[in-house]
C-alpha cells in the first residue's frame, strides 16, 4: 500500500495516475488553496498550528482562516474531493500553514510541483535560506519535515534557464541539503502517449541513495494518437476510459460538441488573423495533430498561436472541457463538477497523468511497489 501525500495538488494527476496504474494507495494528506489568497502572517500561523494537538484540528483551524478572510470558493477542493477520497478528509487549504511534521516517516511518495512565479523571487545567493519566502521553500521544508520515501517534484521545463540558471543552481542545492538522492529531467507528454508538446522538468529524490542510482527516467515510447482522437465528435463523452492503464475507446460512439465552444465569424476572423497590437507573428494553425500545451488561460485566451481549435463540420471551435482533460490524461470517468472557465483553468494548471504514470512504473521497479497486472502474480 503506498502512502501518498501531495501538495499543490490540483485536479489529482498523481492520484490519478495511481488508479490507472492499479495501484494499492492511500491518499494521507492533499493541499491547495485553489487560487485563494489570505492576507495573514503565514509564518506566526504555522508556529500556532503547530502548537494543535490534531492534523484534524490544523485542517480545521486554517479553513476557519480561509473563511474569515475571503468570500471566494476553492474550487480545485470541490473537484478534488469529488474525484477521491482523503484519509479522515484531510485537503488543507494552504501549503504555508501545513505542518508536515504530523505526517513523518508516513509517507511513501510525497508529490508536488510548486507555481512558477514562486521562484522567480529566489535570492541570488546559494543554499536553502534563499528560498524562504518562496513557495518553492514550503515543498521543500515539507519534505524535510515529512522524510517521505521518494518524492517528485515538478515545474516548468524554462526554470533551468531562470536567470542565467543561477535560481536552478540554488534550487538543486536545496534539494541535496536535504539528504536525498535524485535525479532529474525533461519530459515531454507527446514521447508518453499523449498528443501534447508539453515539457516540464521533473525532479525524482529517494531517501535510499542505492535505489537513487538504480532508477532511470523513461524511455520515450512512440505516439500512436493524434489530438482527434480525443475529440467528442470521434468519442463521445462518456466513452474514453483506461483499460489496464491504458485510454481506450470503449464503444462506438460518436458526440456533438456543444454550440458554446464554436467561434463566431467575428471571433474566428480575430483568432485567425495574422497579428495585431502584441501579436505581431501569430501562427494561426490550427487542426494540429499534436496539441499545443494546454494553457490554464483557455477559457479567456483567443488567439490561435497559443490556444487550440480544431474543425468540426466545417466550423471552428475551441477544445471542449472533457477534451482538454482527455488530453492531460484524464479519462471520462473523471467528474467535471465545475464551471466552463474553472475546468480550463485547472487542467491547465494540472500535470500530464500519462507522464507520471510511466515515472511512477520506474520509481515502482526500485522501491518494490507492485501495480496492475503485476498485482495478480504476487
Amino acid at each position: 500500500m503506498i502512502r501518498l501525500g501531495t501538495v499543490f495538488s490540483g485536479i489529482g494527476a498523481i492520484e490519478q495516475a495511481l488508479l490507472r496504474l492499479d495501484m494499492d494507495h492511500e491518499i494521507e494528506f492533499a493541499c491547495d488553496n485553489g487560487d485563494v489568497e489570505i492576507f495573514v502572517d503565514a509564518d506566526k500561523e504555522l508556529n500556532f498550528i503547530k502548537g494543535l494537538s490534531y492534523p484534524e484540528e490544523k485542517r480545521d483551524y486554517t479553513n476557519m482562516l480561509y473563511k474569515k478572510n475571503s468570500i471566494k470558493t476553492n474550487f480545485v477542493k470541490l473537484s478534488y474531493l469529488s474525484n477521491y477520497k482523503i484519509q479522515n478528509d484531510l485537503f488543507f487549504a494552504d501549503v504555508k500553514m501545513l505542518d508536515g511534521t504530523d505526517f513523518a516517516d508516513k509517507i511513501d511518495l510525497f508529490v508536488g510541483g510548486s507555481p512558477c512565479q514562486s521562484f522567480s523571487v529566489i535570492g541570488a545567493k546559494e543554499g536553502f535560506n534563499d528560498t524562504r519566502g518562496t513557495l518553492f521553500y514550503d515543498y521543500v521544508r515539507l519534505v524535510k519535515d515529512i522524510q517521505p520515501k521518494v518524492f517528485i517534484y515538478e515545474n516548468v521545463y524554462g526554470l533551468t534557464r531562470h536567470d542565467n540558471g543561477k535560481t536552478w543552481a540554488i534550487m538543486q542545492r536545496v534539494f541535496s541539503e536535504l539528504g536525498y538522492s535524485y535525479k532529474f529531467d525533461i519530459l515531454d507528454s507527446r514521447n508518453y502517449g499523449i498528443p501534447q508538446g508539453r515539457r516540464r522538468i521533473f525532479v525524482v529524490g529517494f531517501k535510499e541513495a542505492s535505489h537513487c542510482e538504480k532508477f532511470k527516467f523513461p524511455d520515450p515510447i512512440k505516439l500512436n494518437y493524434t489530438m482527434q482522437d480525443f475529440l467528442e465528435e470521434n468519442i463521445a463523452e462518456g466513452s474514453l476510459q483506461s483499460i489496464d492503464g491504458v485510454l481506450t475507446k470503449i464503444n462506438e460512439r460518436k458526440g456533438v460538441p456543444e454550440e458554446r465552444y464554436y467561434l463566431s465569424e467575428k471571433l474566428k476572423q480575430y483568432c485567425l488573423s495574422p497579428g495585431t497590437k502584441n501579436f505581431m507573428h501569430t501562427d494561426a494553425k490550427i487542426d494540429l495533430p499534436i496539441a499545443r500545451a494546454l494553457l490554464s488561460t483557455m477559457g479567456n485566451s483567443h488567439r490561435s498561436s497559443v490556444n487550440n481549435y480544431v474543425t468540426t463540420n466545417g466550423r471552428v471551435r475551441a477544445l471542449t472541457v472533457r477534451e482538454v482533460h482527455r488530453l492531460m490524461g484524464f479519462p471520462d470517468s473523471y467528474k467535471i463538477v465545475v464551471s466552463k472557465a474553472q475546468a480550463y483553468k485547472q487542467a491547465g494548471n494540472s500535470i500530464v497523468v500519462d507522464v507520471l504514470m510511466y515515472l511512477v512504473k520506474e520509481i515502482a521497479k526500485v522501491e518494490g511497489w507492485i501495480y496492475g497486472k503485476n498485482k495478480k502474480t504476487k
